[in-house]
Order: structure tokens, then C-alpha cells, then sequence
């Protein structure tokens, strides 16, 4: 990844009103929202040779979604065939295939080509941006990065001479051979949930290290008969419906994330979903939060706790101090022989990979202004880079509801900036300082009191400073009044100076 400027472009550039980068939900939403809008000269660049973001990058096993499919998934593409209420990797990644092909956006994707540099030139207002085959030249760029598809690997002493497997769930390699290996999982998130079930009944040892536990709910999933599908097929509007009862039933939970004396209620459910499965006092002790719930990321799982109570699995809460050519040593002196290492640890979200190699005119990457901190105007353009839009930006994070939502909310906002731009003759527009200041405010005070920062934990919501730039402290129906109802004195624009691209 590159960190400085470069002047060593190709002398091929491909020109583009607007340039989106990646294929995941945020940036199919964008190109569906231009299409909508009648701008069609867009394209898409995509590092991977397929579309699908982490869902398809994602394909562990026991990988599904934490939220129900009727709602996790779009507003102008119901999918009336979801097997499950809580649908499996591989339908999602089908979904999202299915919907880029109905909507006409395959032949506006280049694939295989991964951003390593983005320069704003004020002087054309337009960004230049460097590929791992090619260059292209936009005026406007839209960043769905996507803030969990890069992996977080924890650096540990010795990793390097281990002769076995390393790797993490989200680069499991295809052809894993799992049975009757000794393997130690480092991490308890949502993906570990998931895949530790997975793989415990025919493993010969699992070695779970713990840094801290999560509070996890009952998973309340189940088969949508073929009936119900028929029916949701034939009565469009009896989905919209069952969306609707989704969406409300989680909209009401946020309650409890913003005043944490109502999730007494909901622990005492996580605590009888945990005693049900597991009678080991000492296990007990070791599987209980001593934090408040919502402080980090509730899980759903009906199968995590029988796993763990297996006889073959070990929950270690040492950390790991060093590992050798086949053993994985703890800090209390723990010996651990094993055949593979297996992160589940979660995603760069503290130091966003992407901050890196975008910079403004002056030279300064969009790390260097945040100074670890993120933050942007309604978690999607930023003041002082003009032209540039993020999705699942700063503050969109949710945790608990359908972040599609939001990003379908910001990729109407996005779509309507860019004609403002238009409709204003400006070659370039950005949220004014005084816009993305006022709405720093507001998170900062609608932040106050909330579970994620009064909650007794130190979750991968907080940034390096401590403060939680990650999730929208406040009700999803809000962030989509304003992200949607755009505010034309917030932005500011000018012409470039030279305009022949």
C-alpha cells in the first residue's frame, strides 16, 4: 500500500464523471441511486474478480447474517427466496450477483483492480486515482470500502517458525482440512460464533483464547416454508410488510443502547441462554461479561454454547505470550500442542487501511487530518476533500439493525450532492467546516450516557482517543430524515480552475 504521493501514473487514464470503489451493498446501492438519478456516467472498480464485499470475501463455515434477510437487503430489491429469517453467506453473495446483473451494473465494473492512490486536483476538480491495472480520472469518487474487509491480525512472538496453518476467518482457505486437527481459535466475535460450532463436532481439540466475553443472545432463526415464499412472491406487499415488522422490532432496541438500565432486562435472557447450555461452574465464570451489555457487539447464537461445553474444547483467558514451530504458549505457562491458528479478531476499524493512500492537494492523507480520529459530515464527505463521498463512513456503524438502511440513505445523499454540483455549475463541492462540525457536535451529545461509552468495556468501536467514531448513536429513521432531506447551504462549491479533463 502506498503512503505518499506519486507523480508515476500510467499514461493510459480512463475518464468518468464518478468513480465508485467497491462492489459490496454500499457501492451497488450508489450505482443503482446514479442510475435512478439518470447519471450514467459512472463506473466501478473492484479488487476482487466477483462482486459481494465481505460476503463474498466471507465464507467460513456457519458464515450467515446477524440480522434478518427480509431486512438486510434492499429497499428496491426484495428477494422474496430467502431460505432462512437469518440467511447463510452463500444466499447473500447470490443476492448481491443477482441484483448487480437485474440492475444492469456488470458491464460498469472493472474488476481486478485495487485503488493504491487517490489524488484531488484542485485545479481540474477532479481526483486521479491509481490502480493496480490502470488510472482513472473522475470528478467524483465514491469510497465503498467497506470498514470491515480488511483483516486484523494480532502480532504474536514467534508466529512466523509455526509449521502449521495461520490465517483468519475471513481469508479461510478453501481447501482446510479441519478434521481431527488440534487448533487453537484466537478471538470470540461474531465470526468466531459462528464457525466454532461449525467445526467442533469433528475437530480433535479447540483451544478458544478469550480476551474478554461476549454477551450473547439466543438466535431466534428458523426455515421460511415454502408457502410463506410463494406467498411473498405473489403479494408483494405482504413482504414490504414483514419488512416493516422487522424494521420496527429492531428500530425499538436502539432504546436500550441509549439508556443502558434498560438492558438489565435482555442480560438476564443472555445469562439463562448461557446457564441452559453450559453446567460448568468454572466455564460459567470464565463465559460472563462483566460489562454492560451493548458496550460491545451483542452476538445471536443458539449453538456457540453447547459447542464450547464440549469435552474437545478448551476456553482459555490467558493471552498468548509466544508460539513455536507447534505449540502455542499462554502468559500463565500453558503449553498448547497444535495443527492450526485461526484468527478470529475482527477488522482494521481504528486505523481504516483506505486514510492511507487518499490524499488532498496539498499532500496530506485523509489519516493525517483525522489524526485517528474520523470523522465526516453525516459520516459521508468530508470538508477539505472535495468531490469524495464514503460509505459506512464514520458514525454509520450499527449495532442494532440493518446497516443496509444507512447505506442506502447515504447513497441517496450522495447522488443528491453530486446534482447539486451539477445543477450549481460547480466542478467540485464539499460540506462546509462549520456543517461537519455542527454534526461532530451532534454525535458527541447524542453520545453521551449511551451504552458504547458508559457501558464498562474497551470496545472496536472507540477509536485510538477514545472516543467512539465507529456507530450512530440515535435511531436509524433519523440519520435517513437528514441524510435524505439535503441541506443546500451545508455544501459549498467553486469551478476549477482548468476544466479540460
Amino acid at each position: 500500500m502506498q503512503t505518499q504521493p506519486t507523480n508515476n501514473y500510467s499514461a493510459d487514464q480512463i475518464k468518468v464523471k464518478v468513480l465508485i470503489v467497491g462492489t459490496g451493498f454500499g457501492g451497488i446501492a450508489t450505482a443503482y441511486y446514479l442510475k435512478r438519478a439518470g447519471i450514467y456516467d459512472f463506473l466501478i472498480v473492484e479488487r476482487e474478480q466477483d462482486v459481494g464485499g465481505v460476503w463474498r470475501d466471507n465464507h467460513y463455515p456457519g458464515c450467515a447474517c446477524d440480522v434478518q434477510s427480509h431486512l438486510y437487503s434492499f429497499s428496491f430489491a426484495p428477494n422474496p427466496d430467502w431460505s432462512r429469517e437469518f440467511s447463510p453467506q452463500a444466499e447473500i453473495y447470490a443476492y448481491l450477483r443477482k441484483v448487480t446483473d437485474e440492475f444492469g451494473l456488470r458491464p460498469n465494473i472493472h474488476f481486478g483492480r485495487e485503488v493504491r492512490h487517490m489524488q484531488w486536483q484542485e485545479e481540474k476538480g477532479t481526483w486521479r486515482v491509481e490502480t493496480s491495472n490502470g488510472t482513472y480520472v473522475a470528478q467524483h469518487v465514491v469510497g465503498a470500502f467497506g470498514s470491515l474487509s480488511d483483516p486484523e491480525i494480532p502480532t504474536l512472538k514467534g508466529i512466523e517458525t509455526f509449521k502449521g496453518p495461520v490465517f483468519h476467518s475471513a481469508q479461510w482457505p478453501e481447501n482446510f482440512d479441519y478434521k481431527n486437527k488440534k487448533i487453537v481459535v484466537v478471538g470470540t466475535g461474531a465470526s468466531t460464533l459462528q464457525f466454532i460450532p461449525a467445526i467442533q463436532p469433528e475437530v480433535a481439540e479447540l483451544h478458544v483464547v478469550q480476551r474478554t466475553p461476549p454477551w450473547v443472545m439466543p438466535r431466534h432463526d428458523a426455515e421460511i416454508n415454502p408457502l410463506k415464499r410463494s406467498l411473498f412472491e405473489k403479494c408483494t406487499w405482504l413482504q414490504k410488510l414483514e419488512r416493516l415488522k422487522i424494521f420496527l422490532h429492531r428500530e425499538i432496541m436502539v432504546l436500550g443502547f441509549l439508556h443502558p438500565a434498560l438492558m438489565k432486562r435482555a442480560q438476564k435472557t443472555a445469562l439463562k441462554h448461557m446457564q441452559k447450555s453450559v453446567k460448568d461452574e468454572t466455564l460459567r465464570k470464565k463465559l460472563t461479561p462483566n460489562y454492560t451489555m451493548g458496550c460491545k457487539r451483542i452476538l445471536i447464537s443458539n449453538t456457540y454454547y453447547p459447542a464450547l461445553a464440549q469435552a474437545n474444547v478448551n476456553v482459555i483467558t490467558s493471552r498468548i505470550s509466544q508460539v513455536e514451530e507447534q505449540d502455542v504458549i499462554t502468559a500463565n505457562g500453558d503449553k498448547h500442542v497444535v495443527d492450526a491458528i485461526i484468527f478470529g479478531t475482527g477488522f482494521k476499524v481504528k486505523d481504516l487501511p483506505f486514510s492511507h493512500y487518499i490524499f488532498d492537494q496539498s499532500g496530506r492523507s485523509l489519516a493525517e487530518v483525522w489524526q485517528k480520529s474520523p470523522t465526516a459530515y453525516l459520516g459521508t464527505t468530508i470538508a477539505g476533500f472535495p468531490n469524495l463521498s464514503l460509505l459506512h463512513g464514520p458514525n454509520i456503524g450499527l449495532g442494532h439493525t440493518s446497516v443496509v438502511y444507512m447505506l442506502e440513505a447515504q447513497a441517496k445523499h450522495i447522488t443528491a450532492v453530486i446534482q447539486l454540483a451539477d445543477r450549481r455549475g460547480f466542478s467540485a463541492i464539499e460540506p462546509t467546516a462549520g456543517a461537519q462540525q455542527r454534526f461532530v457536535e451532534r454525535i458527541e451529545k447524542s453520545m453521551r450516557g449511551t451504552v458504547w461509552v458508559a457501558g464498562g468495556c474497551n470496545s472496536w468501536y472507540l477509536d485510538e482517543t477514545g472516543r467512539n467514531s465507529t456507530l450512530w448513536p440515535e435511531s436509524t429513521l433519523s440519520f435517513h430524515r437528514a441524510a435524505t432531506q439535503i441541506i443546500e447551504s451545508d455544501y459549498q462549491g467553486r469551478r476549477a480552475k482548468d476544466e479540460n479533463l
